[in-house]
């Protein structure tokens, strides 16, 4: 197949839905697929390269004015003048036989979805990120957009939709009845032995860590992740542990959780890394003695990373978050209730204070990710989805 990757995020932008769209278009060329990759051009990164068997292609692109409404995320579009006639030049140069999305309120989905509605040629859209913002002042205006500028041209080419968890199920089938072709579950997949080569010593020494018990948080802060429970449950935590740090690992884009950390006066335990290169966070993940930094919005590629790696993972998530797969509390995750921030130091502190039930219970969850998440089996599942697409638009 000739399958057209579409995303305004790819690396060097950072984040979840770059790094599996960039796996996935490499795993598609190493299973002997031709695959082109259209995304937004961002910081120093080529215009066209070709890297791992895979063409690469980014359109001139201009940043989203960081307001509130954006949280500050630097969000990319490619729409301009030109945008139509570059984004037909470059696919109709390569022909594809489907495309796959990724992200449904970008305007490169939806150019190339008119593209293919034209062309008749099937697409599949991840959808990676909800249109929910917790203020509840943002609110209307989030179902507004998807209502107003989402839902529209997705109901003009009609994709099948990858369905990520549970809530994301919930999401589509509210916001997005009758604009799609179908609902295929996949959940996000990891790569299992990224982290075999982590050397703790090197973030340890790094931020003078020395013994102390570290609670990782790892991804981009933003309102739908603001760590603010989590802030709030370290003075518990540090009563029992005065030692221990949190280290933030991400670009921070709503800095509550720092205004509340200077309230309850925990500011000296927390340490705002930033963002890292992706080689660095294997070393994060062995001087962890735990993660948590979901906010009861699902089970991401971050936090199923940690699992990948046996770190004990804390999470306010849902057990039937990922359909089919069953998350046990005490089992192979530590449950907890979005919002407890008594719930949440708790289960720190049990991981902290029994450190050989924890290990035994990070190791059954990288089981769990071995069995279910690897980016081999995401992969096969995206591709028997993308040649069911090709074959019945081929007998139409």
């Amino acid at each position: 197949m000739r399958i057209a990757v579409v995303n305004n995020f790819f690396p060097p932008r950072t984040g979840g839905s770059a790094h599996l769209s960039e796996a996935l278009a490499k795993g598609y060329a190493a299973r002997g697929h031709e695959v082109l990759v259209i995304a937004a051009a961002y910081g120093g990164a080529p215009a066209e390269e070709e890297r791992d068997g895979v063409r690469i292609v980014r359109l001139p692109s201009w940043q989203l004015p960081q307001t509130r409404l954006a949280v500050s995320f630097d969000i990319l579009f490619a729409t301009r003048p030109s945008l139509w006639r570059r984004l037909k030049g470059v696919l109709d140069d390569f022909r594809p036989d489907a495309i796959h999305q990724h992200g449904q309120f970008f305007d490169l989905t939806w150019a190339s979805g008119l593209y293919a509605r034209r062309r008749k040629i099937p697409t599949l859209l991840s959808v990676h990120t909800r249109l929910e913002n917790p203020q509840a002042s943002y609110h209307g205006i989030f179902r507004f957009l998807d209502a107003t500028m989402v839902r529209p041209p997705m109901r003009l080419h009609k994709p099948r939709l990858v369905v990520m968890d549970v809530l994301m199920d919930e999401y589509i089938k509210a916001r997005y009845a009758g604009a799609h072709s179908g609902l295929d579950y996949i959940p996000v997949g990891v790569e299992p032995d990224f982290t075999a080569h982590a050397d703790a010593r090197v973030v340890r020494d790094r931020h003078q860590l020395g013994d102390a018990p570290v609670i990782l948080s790892i991804g981009h802060v933003i309102p739908l992740r603001d760590r603010v429970t989590l802030t709030e449950a370290l003075p518990k935590v540090l009563s029992e542990f005065p030692e221990a740090k949190l280290l933030v690992v991400g670009r921070t884009y709503f800095d509550a959780y720092q205004r509340r950390a200077e309230e309850l006066g925990v500011g000296h335990a927390i340490i705002p890394v930033g963002v890292v290169p992706k080689a660095d966070i294997p070393h994060y993940l062995a001087a962890a003695s735990v993660e948590s930094h979901e906010q009861g919005i699902g089970l991401g590629t971050a936090s199923l990373e940690a699992m990948a790696a046996a770190v004990p993972v804390v999470a306010p998530v849902r057990a039937d978050n990922f359909p089919g797969i069953e998350l046990v509390d005490g089992g192979n995750i530590h449950l907890t209730t979005p919002g407890d921030a008594e719930g949440l130091a708790g289960k720190l502190i049990e991981v902290l204070a029994s450190p050989e039930r924890a290990r035994r219970v990070a190791e059954a969850g990288r089981d769990l990710v071995r069995e279910h998440f690897t980016m081999d089996r995401v992969l096969d599942k995206h591709l028997a989805v993308l040649e069911a697409q090709v074959a019945g638009a081929e007998r139409a």
